[in-house]
């Protein structure tokens, strides 16, 4: 019978259970995540609009940072607020200012940015007067070229005027009259490719103080005929440019005597005729 001691059925009764029944971590942790739930739930609706926010946000501001970017290069290189407004010239004694920037070939107004600084140095460095050029920018509108001109050491008559060149040989202005301090020189073909000017040139820089006060004229009818013409129709024969410095040292030491000729070709062997 139902109820007896032998009946294998059981009856089952809900029984709610104490606080102490859950430890006090455990059930604080599942307060904290059903109140998490909740607010999950309250928020669903507004997660998606401030995500669009935040995105049309980040798109306006890379989209001004583009806009900025596009119109700075505009200005740097391809308005005519930031072009050459100016070209300055400095260091250009012999070359009038107004050669260089017409070899310089830079058209105002072309943007500063943009400007080939090297092609313009090579163009101005064309000119011969011109050793070397640098080339550079002033912001926010001037080009400024900066020239370094050659240095005369010798000058070669031609006619009534002079060919003046540079310690290389290079030719590079005619003047009417031989400048004070230079060497008057008498050479066939004139230029840094040539050998007897490069002969002439050792010889120019070997010569004392005391032989450039008596020198004339420096003639070099080759290599290896080279003779200084002095003041009183006196004549050091030199040879050819090697030893230069010895035959300069002999040569300044024999300026005393009065020998008309003095042959120092053979240094350390000197011959004199009075």
């Amino acid at each position: 019978m139902p109820g007896s001691p032998g009946d294998s059925r059981r009856r089952w009764r809900l029984v709610r259970a104490g606080t102490d029944a859950i430890p006090p971590a455990l059930r604080q942790f599942m307060r904290r995540q059903f109140a998490w739930r909740q607010a999950l739930l309250r928020n669903r609706g507004r997660l998606r609009p401030r995500r669009r926010r935040v995105l049309l946000a980040r798109l306006a501001a890379a989209t001004v940072l583009a806009l900025v970017a596009g119109v700075l290069g505009w200005l740097v290189f391809a308005s005519p607020v930031l072009g050459v407004h100016e070209i300055y010239v400095e260091g250009a004694l012999i070359l009038d200012a107004d050669q260089v920037r017409e070899a310089a070939a830079v058209p105002l107004d072309t943007p500063l940015a943009r400007v080939d600084t090297d092609a313009v140095a090579a163009r101005v460095a064309a000119l011969p007067p011109a050793l070397s050029v640098e080339v550079s920018r002033s912001w926010p509108s001037t080009l400024v070229i900066t020239v370094t001109e050659r240095t005369a050491v010798a000058g070669v008559p031609v006619g009534k005027k002079y060919d003046l060149f540079d310690d290389h040989g290079v030719i590079y202005r005619t003047v009417s009259s031989l400048p004070a301090g230079l060497v008057r020189v008498r050479l066939a073909t004139p230029g840094p490719q040539d050998v007897s000017t490069q002969s002439a040139l050792v010889v120019i820089r070997a010569l004392t103080k005391e032989l450039r006060a008596e020198l004339d004229t420096l003639v070099v009818d080759g290599p290896a005929r080279i003779r200084l013409e002095l003041r009183g129709d006196r004549i050091v024969t030199w040879g050819d440019a090697e030893e230069s410095a010895d035959k300069a040292r002999v040569a300044t030491s024999l300026l005393r005597k009065p020998d008309k000729l003095i042959d120092v070709s053979g240094v350390p062997d000197v011959v004199t005729l009075g």
